[in-house]
């Protein structure tokens, strides 16, 4: 075993274990070899970390948010300088290749803990509010105890998204990651404590679909901040209303990103190649509609073919590897199935489509794969596959585009490539998505918020706008004069 912890759990400080929990094996996906086993959580894993988290909550909250901030300044400096460390244990987790997470997991983490811990002291300020000889003034407040719910696909990276904003507010934090990739976020725990964050405040509490809802149901539980697919968003978003929780919802998207012809033909294809092929096309936020114009259609094409077979895909602790495997065997054969309604269903197969002949056997590779002549009609243009699968649709008119691009339950994202900057604010503006960009994609720095609108969830993550999603706000009135009554 490569990657074994000391134990599953990490509660008030220190590694817990509970044989008792149903096993949990993490797979490095690029061989199939397990590479670890942890135990889900029982019932008295989750009591003994909400209770460490609830003892530790209110001595924390009454800290300055400055004394706060420092300690996540201090865990940022030490993921940074761990990043290698961290980002290996990333890539046995997620089969993500090194040459990725070095660049854009651990460090974003980094990100987070660095920006929230600097912003805290002002951005939690109150406004004063004059009422005559009255006045009144309010005051951001902690909820309490935040769970933090991660995706399989970013796990270090979600896990200091969540926790930079609702431990710096003043919350203690639970997070529970995805059982496929659950290594991570224990390493975060340690270095939060070594930063000096008091033990309690940090639990990482591993679990299945059974131990999910113990932590979301649970009394204690304030606020529940979700990455993941829509289905699961809805059932926790339910029970959490069920209880009028706090939630937070980021959710799956099948993003359109529109390419006009006056494009820069090979950056739009970057930008596609990002937005479909980046961590084996697992990321929530992916372009995966990409709707070309007639145009530019069969130059766009071409290049995009050439650029497609050249990527090299193989061991993903290999530095000169650029793509990786899906995170199981289970995510690939959905993929698979998904490529095969494709072409059942009429649209081009331009290149890829299958399981590459020159990588481990055992492991969980699909070829990078591009579908063109794909209608808003077709399966692998409605659903979203989480997979290296890109859908070239094409257009003539801007309006068109625009319709069709909002014709989805999903609102995440959405991107436009063109040389025309009023036609480009024109057109992302009109996209019903939370975050879109403008010659670019899938740049998330902390600086700015992200999330999405319809189906894809509400709240959002990073930015300014992430703190007020972790905290109430408190209105004090005070009367400057006698209190008088009618009667």
């Amino acid at each position: 075993m490569r990657a074994q912890p000391k134990a599953s759990h990490f509660i008030d400080g220190e590694y817990v274990e509970d044989t008792a929990g149903n096993v949990i094996e993490c797979v490095y996906p690029a061989t199939g070899e397990v590479i670890a086993r942890l135990h889900s959580a029982t019932p008295a894993i989750v009591e003994k970390a909400i209770a460490s988290a609830k003892a530790a909550q209110k001595a924390w909250a009454k800290m300055s948010p400055t004394a706060r901030g420092r300690i996540l300044y201090r865990a940022s400096q030490i993921i940074r300088e761990r990043n290698r460390e961290l980002c290996e244990l990333e890539t046995l987790d997620t089969g993500k290749p090194i040459q990725e997470t070095i660049v854009a997991d651990s460090t974003s983490g980094a990100d987070a803990m660095e920006f929230f811990g600097g912003v805290a002291p002002a951005a939690l300020n109150g406004e004063q509010i004059p009422l005559g000889g009255d006045w009144a003034y309010t005051k951001r407040v902690p909820l309490g105890i935040v769970l933090g719910i991660g995706a399989w696909n970013y796990p270090q990276q979600i896990a200091c998204w969540k926790a930079a904003p609702a431990l710096v507010a003043g919350n203690a934090f639970i997070f529970k990651p995805s059982e496929v990739t659950p290594l991570g976020a224990l390493k975060i725990a340690e270095i939060m404590i070594e930063a000096g964050l008091p033990k309690g405040l940090f639990n990482v509490v591993q679990g299945d679909r059974d131990a999910g809802p113990l932590l979301v149901n649970h009394p204690e539980i304030a606020k529940v901040s979700l990455t993941g697919s829509v289905p699961t968003g809805r059932k926790v978003a339910g029970a959490a209303a069920g209880q009028l929780k706090h939630v937070t919802m980021e959710l799956g998207g099948k993003s359109p990103m529109i390419v006009f012809d006056d494009a820069d033909v090979e950056s739009a294809i970057s930008g596609a190649m990002l937005g479909n092929f980046y961590s084996a096309g697992q990321v929530c936020s992916n372009g995966t509609r990409v709707f070309v114009q007639k145009g530019i259609k069969d130059q766009f094409l071409s290049r995009l073919k050439t650029r497609t077979e050249a990527i090299r895909m193989g061991e993903p602790l290999d530095e000169a590897t650029q793509m990786g495997p899906l995170v199981n065997r289970s995510q690939r054969e959905k993929v698979l199935g998904y490529i095969e309604k494709g072409k059942a269903e009429g649209a081009r197969l331009l290149t890829g489509g299958g399981i590459p002949n020159d990588v481990s056997s055992e492991g969980c590779f699909v070829q990078p794969t591009v579908f063109a002549d794909v209608t808003d009609d077709m399966t692998i243009a409605r659903e979203e596959i989480f997979g290296p699968v890109m859908c070239v649709l094409d257009f003539d008119h801007e309006d068109e585009v625009i319709a069709r691009a909002n014709a989805s339950e999903f609102g995440l994202a959405g991107g436009v490539f063109t040389a025309d900057m009023a036609r480009a604010h024109r057109v992302v503006d009109a996209l019903e998505a939370g975050t879109v960009w403008i010659n670019t994609y899938n740049l998330c720095p902390v600086e700015i918020p992200f999330g999405g609108v319809k189906q894809s969830g509400f709240g959002r993550e990073n930015s300014l706008a992430a703190l007020n999603h972790y905290t109430e706000l408190k209105t004090v009135y005070v009367a400057m004069g006698k209190c008088e009554a009618p009667y």
